[in-house]
C-alpha cells in the first residue's frame, strides 16, 4: 500500500516538473488572485437642481441657448424627457430630498418646506435645528441642519462606500436646498445669509468658515453683482417667448412703481440684500461660489469620488415674483445658460472633460400666472386656505360644539387640533367625514380625502398614489385636498407658485452628461425617485436607506454590457 502511494507521488511530481519546463501555466497557478484595476468611478459627481424649472423651458428657449449650457447637456448627454414627480405636495424641500434620497415624504419625513407636527400642533421648518448655531453670521438663519431628514441620501451612501474619503459639499442660496441634498454626513453645506450678504454654514458642519470662504465673502461679490443693475441680456424686442413687459399679473421689487426693465438692483439690494435672490445674479453668485468650493476643497482631485450639489434658486424667486411668461423669467434662463456653460468649461479644465459626471434636474415646476391663464381663456383661479379654515371652524363648531378644531390648511392639507379632539373625547372620524363633505362642496376643490380611508376614495391614478406617497402620519394633515387644474393657493394676485399634482408642477427636466453617459434620450416615464438609485448604480454604491425608485436602465444599461 505504501509502495503504491509512493509511486503515485513520483508520477505526480514528474507531471508538474514537465509542465513547468514546457512553460505552460498550471491550473493551480491560474486560481491565484490576478492583479485588478481599481473600480472605475468618476472623479467628481455634480448634481445641479434648477429651482422651479418646468420641463418645457428646455425647449421654449432652446433656439436662444448657447452651445455650452443647456444645449450641451442635450447634445452630449442623455435626456429623460418624461420625468415626473410622484408625490404631493410638489414643494422645494420635498423635491430636493426626493432627488437625493430616491424616496417620498411618507418615508423621508420632509413633508413640505414647513409642516404642522400633528401630535403637538407645533409649526416646524424643514431644516430648523435649535441645537446648532450659525457660522459666519449672528443671525438665526444659521441654526440649520439635516436632522429632520429620516433617511440617508445618495451623498451619504457615497461617503459610507468610500469610508468617508469622498468629500461632499452642498451649495445654494437656500438653506434647505444646500443642506438636504448634501445629507447627514456631508463635509460641508453653505447657503446665502440675507442679513450679512455672505455665504454661511452652521456648527453642525464646522466651527469656523474655511479661509477661502471668508476671503470670498470679504470681496462682497453679491453687492458687486447687484451694482450693475438688471437690464435684458439682448434687445428687449427679441424676447418673443414672453409676454410684453409690465403685465398686471407681474410682481414688483420693493420701491419700484412698475415691473418694467431696467431694474435698479443696486438700489434694491441696498434696501434688502435678500432681493438678489429674485434676480439672475443669484444664480451667477451660486455657480461662482460652487467654483470656489471645487478649488477650496480640491473636489475631483482626491483618492475617492467627490460630490458637489448645487441649487440654482433664483429661477424660483423670479418665477414667484414675475411668473413663467415674463421677460424676467426668459432673461433669467438665458443668463443661467451662459453661467452653466462657463461652469462646465471650468470643470473641463479643473477636473477633466469626461472625468466628471453631471446631472441636472428640478425640484418642481410652476403654474402659469392666474391672470395670464384667464386672459387666454384657460381655466384658473385663486384659492385661499385661510378663508377655508375659518369657514371650516365655524361649520365644525356648530356641529361638534368646540371652537377652532382646525389648525391649518397649509400644504393643501387640513390639520386638526388633536389636543382638543382627544381632550373633549370627540369622534375624529366623524369630524373628518364632515370636513371632507364640506370641502368637496367648495369652489376650486376637485378632491378632498380622509387619508386614513384613501383606499376607498374614488380618485384616479396617479393622483391617489401621489397623495399616499406624500402622506406622513406625524407631519401631514389628516385630510388632503387637490384643486382644480390651474388653481393655486395665493394671497396676492401676481406671479405664480407650485405644489399641485398637475404636469406644469410635476413634469421636470432630467439630463445626465459626462463620465459613463452615452448620448441619447428616452420618452419612457421616469419618476423623480429614480434619480438617486441611478446615480448609486453608476457609482456602484448602495441605494439610500429609504429609496423606493429604480435605476433608469436607459442611462445605466450600456454599463451592463461591459
Amino acid at each position: 500500500m505504501l509502495r503504491n502511494v509512493g509511486f503515485f507521488v513520483l508520477v505526480l511530481g514528474l507531471f508538474f516538473s514537465s509542465a513547468a519546463q514546457s512553460g505552460k501555466p498550471l491550473r493551480r497557478q491560474a486560481s491565484a488572485a490576478p492583479a485588478t484595476a481599481p473600480l472605475s468611478r468618476p472623479k467628481l459627481v455634480v448634481g445641479i437642481v434648477v429651482d422651479q424649472m418646468r420641463w418645457d423651458y428646455l425647449y421654449r428657449y432652446y433656439d436662444r441657448y448657447s452651445s455650452g449650457g443647456f444645449r450641451r447637456l442635450i447634445g452630449e448627454g442623455f435626456s429623460c424627457e418624461n420625468t415626473l414627480i410622484n408625490y404631493l405636495p410638489s414643494y422645494t424641500a420635498v423635491g430636493h430630498t426626493c432627488i437625493f434620497t430616491g424616496s417620498v415624504p411618507s418615508l423621508t419625513g420632509i413633508s413640505s418646506n414647513d409642516w404642522i407636527e400633528q401630535m403637538t400642533g407645533q409649526h416646524q421648518y424643514c431644516t430648523d435645528d435649535s441645537t446648532v448655531s450659525a457660522v459666519g453670521s449672528n443671525t438665526r438663519g444659521g441654526k440649520m441642519s439635516p436632522r429632520n431628514l429620516m433617511v440617508s441620501t445618495v451623498t451619504d451612501e457615497l461617503r459610507l462606500a468610500t469610508n468617508f474619503r469622498s468629500r461632499v459639499v452642498g451649495v445654494s442660496l437656500k438653506d434647505r436646498a444646500s443642506i438636504l441634498p448634501a445629507g447627514h454626513a456631508a463635509t460641508a453645506a453653505f447657503w446665502f445669509d440675507d442679513g450679512s450678504g455672505n455665504f454661511i454654514t452652521s456648527t453642525y458642519y464646522m466651527q469656523q468658515l474655511p479661509a477661502w470662504v471668508e476671503k470670498y465673502n470679504s470681496g462682497q461679490p453679491a453687492a458687486k453683482l447687484a451694482a450693475g443693475g438688471w437690464n435684458t441680456l439682448y434687445p428687449i424686442g427679441t424676447y418673443r417667448e414672453s409676454d410684453p413687459d409690465d403685465r398686471p399679473y407681474e410682481g414688483r421689487f420693493s420701491g419700484e412703481t412698475t415691473s418694467t426693465f431696467p431694474h435698479k438692483t443696486d438700489e434694491i439690494y441696498a434696501r434688502s440684500r435678500g432681493s438678489l435672490r429674485a434676480t439672475p445674479f443669484g444664480n451667477t453668485l451660486t455657480l461662482d461660489f460652487a467654483r470656489q468650493a471645487v478649488e477650496g476643497y480640491q473636489l475631483g482631485h482626491g483618492e475617492a469620488t467627490d460630490f458637489l450639489t448645487i441649487n440654482c434658486a433664483s429661477t424660483d424667486y423670479v418665477g414667484h415674483m414675475f411668473g413663467p411668461n415674463s421677460i424676467e423669467a426668459e432673461d433669467t434662463y438665458l443668463r443661467l445658460d451662459k453661467d452653466l456653460a462657463a461652469f462646465f468649461q471650468f470643470l473641463d479644465a479643473s477636473v477633466g472633460k469626461g472625468q466628471y459626471l453631471v446631472f441636472l434636474s428640478a425640484d418642481h415646476g410652476a403654474a402659469h400666472s392666474i391672470g395670464f391663464s384667464q386672459e387666454h381663456e384657460i381655466p384658473a383661479d385663486y384659492w385661499n386656505d385661510g378663508a377655508l379654515v375659518d369657514s371650516l371652524n365655524k361649520m365644525l363648531a356648530g356641529r361638534f360644539g368646540i371652537e377652532k378644531l382646525v389648525r391649518s390648511g397649509m400644504n393643501y392639507q387640513i390639520s386638526f387640533d388633536m389636543g382638543k379632539i382627544n381632550g373633549y373625547h370627540l369622534d375624529f372620524d366623524a369630524i373628518k367625514k364632515r370636513t371632507v363633505e364640506y370641502c368637496q362642496q367648495q369652489p376650486g376643490i376637485a378632491y378632498a380625502v380622509d387619508m386614513a380611508k384613501i383606499g376607498e376614495a374614488p380618485i384616479p391614478e396617479p393622483i391617489k398614489t401621489m397623495m399616499i406617497n406624500g402622506y406622513n402620519f406625524k407631519r401631514s394633515g389628516a385630510v388632503q385636498l387637490a384643486l382644480n387644474a390651474g388653481w393655486f393657493e395665493s394671497e396676492g394676485k401676481t406671479g405664480t407658485t407650485h405644489g399641485s399634482w398637475n404636469p406644469y408642477d410635476t413634469h421636470i427636466p432630467l439630463l445626465f452628461m459626462g463620465w459613463g453617459i452615452q448620448h441619447g434620450s428616452t420618452n419612457a416615464i421616469v419618476n423623480m425617485t429614480d434619480i438617486a438609485p441611478t446615480i448609486a448604480s453608476l457609482l456602484h454604491i448602495q441605494m439610500p436607506s429609504g429609496c423606493i425608485g429604480r435605476p433608469i436602465q436607459a442611462v445605466t444599461g450600456h454599463q451592463d454590457r461591459q
